[in-house]
């Protein structure tokens, strides 16, 4: 006889605050110097017209003006392709 109930483990347990990623301005709104537009881990958008990349590759508005979504292709070194959306502030 077990004097001591078996306890399991907890696996869902997380202490990681959220990260809060993800667009915060869409296309046509209203962006003023320094808002933040885009939080990212990479660079899954890149910085266009009038806005500008920080250290952790969050996009944010270097003047005021209109967020606007556009789509470019890059090349590759292999000579593939790859579309890619860029941010601009008008």
């Amino acid at each position: 006889m077990a004097t001591k109930k078996a306890a399991g483990s907890a696996k869902n347990i997380s202490y990681n605050n959220p990260q809060y990623l993800g667009i915060k301005l869409y296309a046509g709104e209203e962006a003023k110097i320094g808002n933040i537009i885009v939080r990212q881990r990479g660079t899954r958008y890149m910085a266009g017209k009038n806005t500008a990349v920080a250290k952790d590759h969050t996009i944010f508005a270097m003047k005021d003006g209109t967020v606007a979504y556009r789509s470019v292709r890059k090349t590759k070194f292999d000579g593939s392709t790859v579309r890619r959306q860029k941010v601009d502030v008008l």
